[in-house]
């Protein structure tokens, strides 16, 4: 039998073995190992991921390693995110359980934890994008989980004592957010061995990012907010690759960069992701399809995402209104006028947020070291290279521009001048 008392990547025999110690594991599965197959399927940058499943049952594992996976050994990590991760899902699972998989087990020596397996035709998001599927309750479904998750770990909700407890809890997870600082708030605006672009075609792009003061003005701006304002527990990598759909279920996973830090750099990464999508649809269309409808069906999607996340926040906001929140008392804002007041500067600076950090997000899986597939699949570089660089110019404009829009259909607008 093996020994699973110390730190071992788990491989499909291993796994196996240690499926067998864990009776809430094995359980899952009926405690049956005749018949049971095991799927290496992690396709991101940090972790193990194994489907195991047999004609009883089936789960996920996802084993964190002490690297980056997609870079190796070179760049060492801490394999203790997988504790943010598991202590993230159970959190949002609380608050949102109709989207967010149920955690079977916890081992925080291997650095693993077992998980609800999201059965076909559950596929990642952006490869939904990528086809040009239409998923109609999307929008309805991923404004639940944001306004569910970031009111109710906010100070509109809580008292400080409370929020100053998980605000503790969760700075344990400062490797991920380094890391986060790196890649998004940093290496794309300098020299990096680790950034890449289409090269030769966004060489002077990219050289363009780097020379541009204005922007790294506001860059500076969003780091100090993601580093200083811990506003909400937040997922940290929202993106349409940390979310499973099918025409009928919204599932997020992969919440292992959670911490507490500003709401908007979730709203913004998931709205950010989805304007990537909309303009690599070019570079998929052909003679078939245009693909002119799923782009229109995309614009639809980010205003109604922004849209319904507002009246569901602003809805919990008034529910609570009287609640134990300590961020607006209500002896001291106890009229309509100054609730009004209060309410619509916080939602227009969460907005504004919200664009920056999504636009941040934009430049650098353009320019910085990891990309999308959306756009790192269209095989023609010159036509790669279009999508890219209007893309990157709407994401510049809107970081250095976004205190000037008022509202998401404005922004949809703008998306289609470029």
């Amino acid at each position: 039998m093996a020994n699973f008392s110390e730190f071992q990547p788990l491989n499909e025999n291993t796994l196996i073995e240690y499926i067998k110690s864990i009776p809430a594991l094995s359980s899952k599965l009926a405690n049956n190992f005749s018949d049971i197959s095991v799927k290496e399927v992690g396709d991101g940058n940090l972790n193990f991921v194994f489907i195991v499943s047999n004609s009883s049952g089936s789960l996920v594992i996802k084993q964190a390693l002490p690297y980056v996976r997609c870079i190796g050994e070179s760049w060492p990590m801490t394999k203790e995110r997988a504790y943010f991760e598991s202590l993230a899902l159970k959190e949002e699972g609380k608050l949102c359980p109709e989207h967010v998989p149920e955690v079977y087990h916890f081992d925080r020596v291997m650095s693993l934890i077992g998980m609800r397996y999201l059965e076909p035709p559950h596929i990642i998001l952006r490869k939904g994008l990528i086809a040009g599927v239409e998923y109609p309750l999307l929008a309805e479904h991923i404004s639940d989980f944001m306004a569910n998750t970031l009111f109710y770990t906010s100070l509109l909700f809580r008292s400080t004592t409370e929020h100053k407890r998980d605000v503790a809890e969760f700075c344990g997870n400062v490797e991920l957010c380094r890391l986060t600082e790196q890649v998004v708030f940093s290496d794309p605006y300098k020299v990096s061995e680790y950034n890449r672009w289409t090269s030769p075609d966004l060489d002077r792009d990219a050289e363009a990012v780097r020379e541009d003061n204005l922007l790294k003005l506001e860059v500076a701006e969003l780091k100090s907010k993601f580093c200083e304002r811990a506003q909400a527990l937040i997922h940290g990598d929202l993106h349409s690759g940390s979310v499973m759909v099918t025409r009928e279920s919204t599932q997020v996973i992969d919440p292992e960069f959670a911490f507490y830090g500003p709401m908007g750099f979730d709203i913004g990464a998931y709205l950010g992701n989805l304007i990537l999508a909309y303009f690599s649809q070019d570079g998929h269309a052909d003679q078939a399809n245009d693909r002119k409808g799923y782009k229109a069906w995309i614009l639809k999607s980010i205003e109604d995402t922004w849209n319904l996340f507002h009246d569901k926040f602003a809805g919990l906001w008034e529910k609570h209104r009287n609640g134990a929140g300590e961020a607006y008392l209500p002896a001291i804002y106890n009229n309509p006028e100054v609730q009004l007041l209060v309410q619509k500067k916080y939602m227009t600076d969460l907005f504004h947020d919200s664009l920056g950090f999504g636009a941040a997000k934009m430049i650098r899986r353009i320019v910085g070291v990891a990309h999308v597939e959306d756009l790192e699949s269209i095989a023609d570089t010159g036509k790669r290279a279009t999508c890219e660089r209007r893309a990157l110019n709407l994401a510049k404009m809107l970081l250095k521009e976004r205190r000037s829009f008022e509202s998401i259909s404005e922004i949809v607008s703008a998306i289609q001048q470029f």
